[in-house]
């Protein structure tokens, strides 16, 4: 409890804090591949070990390249960062907005990055009872005065995803405004129709359009930090890389990055067959145990628990072994929402025997 009262205090709780919760058997918080890392990326680590003698590439030149050819897009298009999450803050020193839209509840670090800048912030409220889905009002909420809008697509936590024919209303609208559009595509590639939702077959057209992704959830690899943005606005990227610092994502990031990516369809295809069947099972039992689903299309599953007055699950699953997401410290959100990953059969069926018990 002390070390959760100190990480509230000091910037927030993300998922994944195993250091802190050293006695968690299964780690339900975090939303990485269950397959774990390809193979190719652990061999090539041990492999470029050696590299850590040498500065890495402050371009990213291969890596980038290399996510070019996995995106289909230009690779000067592309902007390698420390992760996802340090180009959400670059993307704001690069633009300074005065006013930002953020839809709520939604990933934490976009409100984190423009608060460095003073910029004001307004939300868009997504309502339990229309399951927490963006809805064509939302262009009313790009005015004149708002420089910047983040989107995450699928939604963290809600896992709700907005199709496509309104995000391209949403980048014509930003485009008519003066508005940059930020667009945190990481978990699109769990969805069972990610073109139906993708947005990088757009960027040409609109310049004021940054995509941002990570290979930290689908390849299963975030202690080595590698995200990349896509955009065609030369500027806004140079811009971007002025406020990163130089050699940002390290050699053996960049060497894992590009084994990654290269001859992963076989990987990337049993990946959703797996996340779309244990989807299915993980939703479909928590619902028979009378647990409110909601969204959940990605590679997690968001929920309510209507006894959450009773009972705090987070503490019980973390006395019991497991490491699950409270979300009640989502703007928006309150005690008895979380959000769980979607794992292996085995240890999807162990946290649901756990709940059983109850």
């Amino acid at each position: 409890m002390r070390d959760r009262i100190i990480l509230e205090v000091c910037g927030g709780i993300h998922g994944g804090d195993i250091y802190r919760n050293r006695h968690v058997r299964i780690d339900f918080s975090v939303n990485t591949n269950p397959l774990g890392p390809p193979h190719e990326v652990t061999e090539t680590i041990r492999s470029k070990a050696e590299q850590i003698s040498h500065y890495p590439d402050m371009y990213c030149a291969e890596l980038t390249e290399a996510l070019g050819r996995f995106e289909d897009v230009p690779a000067e298009y592309i902007l390698c960062g420390n992760g996802a999450a340090e180009l959400f803050y670059s993307a704001v020193l690069a633009v300074r907005p005065k006013k930002a839209l953020l839809l709520s509840p939604t990933f934490s670090e976009y409100e984190r990055a423009l608060k460095l800048l003073n910029t004001e912030i307004s939300y868009y409220e997504l309502r339990e009872e229309e399951q927490f889905q963006v809805r064509e009002d939302i262009l009313c909420y790009i005015m004149q005065d708002v420089d910047m809008v983040f989107l995450c697509n699928p939604n963290n936590p809600t896992g709700q995803s907005i199709p496509r024919d309104l995000l391209e209303c949403i980048a014509k609208k930003c485009k008519e405004q003066g508005s940059f559009l930020v667009i945190d595509e990481c978990f699109v590639d769990f969805l069972d129709h990610p073109e139906l939702y993708e947005m990088k077959g757009e960027i040409s057209g609109f310049s004021k359009l940054l995509i941002v992704k990570a290979l930290t959830k689908l390849f299963c690899i975030p202690g080595l930090r590698v995200g990349y943005g896509m955009c065609s606005d030369r500027r806004l990227l140079c811009r971007m890389r002025e406020a990163l610092q130089s050699w940002n994502v390290s050699a053996l990031a960049q060497a894992g990055g590009i084994a990654a990516v290269e001859d992963c369809a076989d990987y990337l295809e049993e990946t959703k067959k797996l996340i779309r069947r244990e989807r299915e099972f993980l939703s479909g039992e928590l619902r028979k145990l009378k647990f409110q689903v909601c969204g959940s299309h990605a590679n997690y599953i968001f929920f309510k628990d209507f006894l959450s007055k009773e009972r705090d699950l987070y503490d019980k699953a973390l006395t019991a072994g497991f490491l699950i997401r409270d979300c009640s410290d989502y703007r928006g959100l309150f005690k008895g929402y979380y959000r769980i990953a979607v794992k292996t059969r085995a240890e999807n069926e162990r946290i649901i025997t756990w709940l059983r018990q109850l």
